[in-house]
C-alpha cells in the first residue's frame, strides 16, 4: 500500500509525497503532487502497474527512467516559456497534470482516441462536468504543449494526433465555439438597476457608485477592467478619447494599448469623478461584477451580465446609423468581422436619448 506523506514548502504551502515501496523484489518510486487526490489517483494506478510487472516475473522499472509523460511535458512547458501564460491556461494545464490520467501517459503511447477520451472526461466531472465550449478551451490549451513538445525539446508528443483529436470533438459535438450572445438590457430594466444602485449610494456615499459605472458601461462599450484602468493620464478630453490599456485581442497575451472614440455622455460622466487618485475609477473590477450580479438577482432580472452592457452600448451605435468602422473606433476591434453583426438593427435612433439617468451621473 502507498503511503503519502504531506509537507510544507518553503512558501507555505502544502506538497504530497506519494511513495510506493516493494519488499520481493525490492523496488521503491516515489512521485509529488500538489494535491493529496492527485497523489492517490496516482499511486493507485501505478501501484496496479507495478503488481502487474511483478505478476509476470519481471523486475519493475521506474516509467520516468524510460520514457518521459504529458505531465512532464506540461511542466516543462509552463516553466520554460518565455512569452506571457494567462492566468486561465496556466491554471488550465495544471489541472490536466494534477487531475487526468492522460498526464501519466509517456508521450510516445498517446493517440488521438486517449486525447477524445479525456475530453470525454472533462464532461463527467463529479462538478457536472464542463461545457463543449470550456472544453474547447481545455483542448485548445492543452494542443500548445503539443505543437512544442517535439519541435523544441524532442519530446514524442504527435501533433497530428492532436489535430485529430480536435477533428473528432468537433464533429462529435463534444467541444464547441460559445454562442453568441444577444442579451440585451431593456430601457425598465436599466432603470431598476440606475435606481437600485443610486440609492445604496445615497444611503452610504463610500459605497461604490455603481449608477455610474453603469452608465460609463453602456455608453462607452468598455469591459469592466478597462473601465477600471483607466488613468487621468489616459484621457484626452480635447479628443474626446482615452486610452484602453492592455486591451484583450485575439492572439496577443497581455493585450494592446488601444486609443478609442469616447461617445456623448462619456466625457461629462468622466469630467463629473473627483480627481482624488489616479485611475478614474478606482475600484476593483470583481467587486463590479459581483454587485452587478447581486442587483440583478435582488430586482429579478434573470440572464443579465454586466458585459452585456457593452454589447448593448455598441447596438446603440449601430441604430444609431454608425457604420463599421466608426463602431471599431469606439469598440477598439482589430477585426471588423465580429462587427458586422450589429449592422443588421431592428430599429434606428437612439432609445437613450433623453434618458433620465444621463443627467444623474453627469
Amino acid at each position: 500500500m502507498a503511503t503519502i506523506r504531506e509537507r510544507t514548502k518553503a512558501d507555505g504551502t502544502k506538497s504530497y509525497l506519494a511513495q510506493i515501496i516493494r519488499r520481493n523484489p525490492a523496488y521503491q518510486e516515489s512521485r509529488t503532487f500538489d494535491k493529496r487526490k492527485s497523489a492517490q489517483s496516482w499511486a493507485k494506478k501505478r501501484e496496479a502497474e507495478i503488481d502487474a510487472e511483478i505478476a509476470q516475473g519481471n523486475v519493475p522499472t521506474k516509467r520516468s527512467t524510460k520514457r518521459v509523460t504529458l505531465g512532464d511535458a506540461i511542466k516543462r512547458y509552463v516553466d520554460e516559456s518565455m512569452a506571457e501564460i494567462g492566468k486561465t491556461k496556466a491554471q488550465v494545464l495544471k489541472t490536466i497534470r494534477d487531475e487526468y490520467d492522460i498526464a501519466d501517459m509517456a508521450c510516445d503511447r498517446i493517440e488521438s482516441k486517449h486525447i477524445v477520451e479525456f475530453v470525454l472526461e472533462l464532461h463527467k466531472r463529479k462538478d457536472g462536468g464542463l461545457s463543449p465550449a470550456t472544453a474547447l478551451n481545455y483542448l485548445s490549451h492543452l494542443s500548445a504543449v503539443f505543437s512544442t513538445a517535439r519541435p523544441l525539446w524532442g519530446f514524442p508528443l504527435d501533433a497530428q494526433a492532436m489535430k485529430d483529436a480536435q477533428t473528432v470533438c468537433s464533429k462529435m459535438g463534444y467541444t464547441a465555439k460559445p454562442k453568441e450572445r444577444d442579451r440585451r438590457p431593456t430601457l425598465d430594466e436599466l432603470d431598476r438597476l440606475m435606481r437600485h444602485f443610486q440609492e445604496a449610494t445615497q444611503a452610504n456615499p463610500r459605497t461604490m457608485p455603481m449608477h455610474i459605472i453603469t452608465a460609463f458601461a453602456v455608453f462607452s462599450t468598455r469591459r469592466q477592467d478597462e473601465i477600471c484602468r483607466i488613468t487621468w493620464d489616459d484621457y484626452e478630453p480635447d479628443y474626446s478619447q482615452i486610452m484602453v490599456r492592455k486591451m484583450k485581442n485575439p492572439g496577443q497575451k497581455g493585450g494592446i494599448d488601444t486609443r478609442v472614440e469616447l461617445p456623448d455622455p462619456c466625457r461629462a460622466i468622466i469630467d463629473a469623478m473627483p480627481r482624488k487618485k489616479d485611475r478614474i475609477f478606482p475600484f476593483n473590477s470583481d467587486t463590479i461584477s459581483r454587485r452587478f450580479t447581486e442587483a440583478c438577482k435582488v430586482l429579478g432580472i434573470e440572464d443579465l451580465h454586466f458585459h452585456d452592457l457593452r454589447h448593448e452600448g455598441t447596438s446603440r451605435l449601430a441604430e444609431k446609423g454608425r457604420t463599421v468602422p466608426q463602431l471599431a473606433a469606439v469598440t477598439g476591434h482589430k477585426a471588423w468581422k465580429s462587427l458586422e453583426r450589429y449592422t443588421h438593427v431592428r430599429q434606428t435612433g437612439d432609445k437613450f436619448e433623453n434618458w433620465k439617468w444621463i443627467e444623474a451621473v453627469t
